[in-house]
């Protein structure tokens, strides 16, 4: 949590908005890959692709919310990552293309959280 102590880590934050943006964009592409990945594995339990869906619509939701609430949405949006993730690693009929999509749209969230 130090990084309060570094001007360009706080500036950087300041100026990130249309950066967020453009990074919700891809996270949210990834998502919708994971969708695509896990609706189309015929393994895959019914539990795995609501809970992908689930984490699909809070990327929708996070890439319409107001500048100042871009946060928070990224915070809702990661815990619907980690729930996604943790049903496709405990989905033992999902194919290996649509657990690595789902980990993909994971590790995209948690980069893009350190970001914001």
């Amino acid at each position: 949590m130090g990084w309060h102590h570094h001007h360009q880590a706080r500036e950087a934050t300041v100026l990130a908005t249309t950066d967020i943006r453009a990074r919700l964009d891809d996270c949210r592409s990834k998502t919708a890959t994971a969708m695509r990945d896990t609706e189309g594995d015929t393994g895959a339990s019914v539990v795995t692709v609501a809970v992908v869906r689930e984490f699909l619509s809070k990327a929708d939701k996070a890439g319409q919310v107001p500048d100042d609430e871009a946060r928070d949405a990224v915070i809702e949006l990661e815990q619907a990552a980690d729930s996604a993730k943790a049903a496709a690693a405990a989905d033992p009929g999902l194919g290996g293309a649509a657990r690595e999509s789902v980990e993909a749209a994971h590790l995209a969230i948690c980069i893009l959280k350190t970001e914001v």
